[in-house]
């Protein structure tokens, strides 16, 4: 399945247009409002939006995602278990009319929606950057809490557990947690697939006039940060192509302005596609026809690698793709076997490929978008008469 996920100012339009591009090419298009609080997707579509999806045009559905069934979901079948817990401290159950959904649960919804989706192209109108890139960081964020406050290993004292109450008195979880574990770990890895999948990528909107250099190259740099693809950068409500030879001076110079601006936003983005929607608005179909005409934008991924420098300068670098990043707010720590990365307000804990476990840190270097962080083999732990080379 082909996930687009369209986040930033005005996404919503934009991620309209896109399935409607999308559902023009005949594929079983699905679009998604998650991140529409002021519901303009239901104004565009002219219908209100609901949990199940519904036919707008030929091979295309909209719908929203439903957090409160998402709770629901995600409390399914731990009542029976709660249940003798609240009994025992003589609280009443709640019933499922009063359950309500709790901070995080927007974020989880979309994961479920992600994961359970049924389309060829799935089209979401994705919540704002930071809070897009922070849910698509919750899987793997979750995941190792989960190995960490409840490794896999421990299912196996389940079987020691009567003989360590009676002999040492060792408290032991029950083994409904350990059940727990399994199916959240199931479920985060089903996420962790959808989110890390090729065809998913994200697409960045941004107003034509009003974005800020500084803010999009930190949301790049987080993004790529957490290894999200971008296919494209989208500026709409641009000034039309012949403001800049208006009679108003007003409006030329406004126009020239603006055609500067998207011309140093497209060098700066490099290989990635500047599209732009020009004022003024057109429906839907016209802005999908405008936006893309025959060109499908595809995710644009650049991979991280270990580079094999052991011959000529005797280390192996890490080189690490950051588009955007600010040196300035870089931070490195070596902690065991994993390089924890922080990026001004984001931070991954990034677990080290093989060969340079046995490696220590001499340095890093960022540029051109680029970290690249030094390791030299560490002669207790790479010995001699191995053949160089990564391994």
């Amino acid at each position: 399945m082909r996930t687009i996920l369209v986040s930033g100012d005005g996404s919503a339009l934009i991620a309209a247009a896109t399935a409607l591009h999308a559902a023009g090419q005949g594929r079983r298009t699905l679009l998604l409002a998650a991140g529409d609080p002021h519901r303009t997707l239901d104004a565009a579509l002219g219908g209100r939006l609901t949990g199940l999806p519904t036919p707008y045009a030929e091979h295309l559905t909209a719908a929203r995602v439903d957090e409160q069934d998402a709770f629901r979901a995600t409390l399914d079948g731990f009542g029976d278990r709660l249940g003798p817990a609240l009994d025992l401290i003589g609280a009443a159950p709640l019933d499922p009319e009063e359950l309500t959904p709790l901070p995080g649960t927007r974020q989880l919804a979309l994961l479920r929606a992600l994961r359970t989706a049924d389309a060829e192209v799935l089209v979401v109108a994705a919540p704002d950057p930071a809070e897009l890139i922070a849910t698509l960081a919750l899987p793997e964020q979750l995941t190792r809490y989960l190995d960490r406050l409840l490794p896999e290993q421990r299912q196996a004292a389940r079987a020691l557990r009567p003989l360590l109450a009676a002999v040492a008195g060792v408290p032991m979880p029950a083994d409904w947690l350990f059940s727990a574990r399994t199916k959240a770990v199931a479920v985060l890895a089903e996420a962790r697939s959808a989110v890390e999948d090729p065809g998913t990528s994200v697409r960045l909107v941004v107003d034509a006039d009003h974005f800020d250099f500084d803010e999009l190259r930190r949301i790049r740099a987080g993004f790529a940060l957490y290894g999200q693809r971008l296919d494209a950068v989208v500026a709409h409500r641009a000034l039309p192509t012949a403001a800049v030879d208006s009679p108003d001076p007003w409006l030329a110079a406004q126009a020239a302005r603006e055609h500067d601006r998207l011309t140093g936003l497209a060098d700066e983005l490099g290989g990635l596609p500047l599209l732009v929607c020009r004022r003024p608005e057109p429906t839907l179909e016209g802005m999908a026809a405008q936006l893309y005409g025959e060109v499908e934008p595809v995710p644009y991924d650049t991979p991280w690698q270990v580079v094999d420098r052991l011959a000529e300068e005797g280390l192996l670098i890490w080189r690490l793709a950051l588009p955007g990043a600010d040196r300035s707010e870089l931070e490195l720590v070596r902690r065991g076997d994993e390089l924890v990365v922080g990026l001004g307000g984001y931070r991954r804990i990034l677990p080290l490929p093989s060969a340079l476990r046995r490696c220590t840190v001499q340095g890093a270097g960022m540029g051109e978008g680029v970290l690249s962080v030094r390791f030299a083999p560490d002669p207790a732990l790479w010995p001699t008469d191995w053949p160089r080379g990564i391994r």
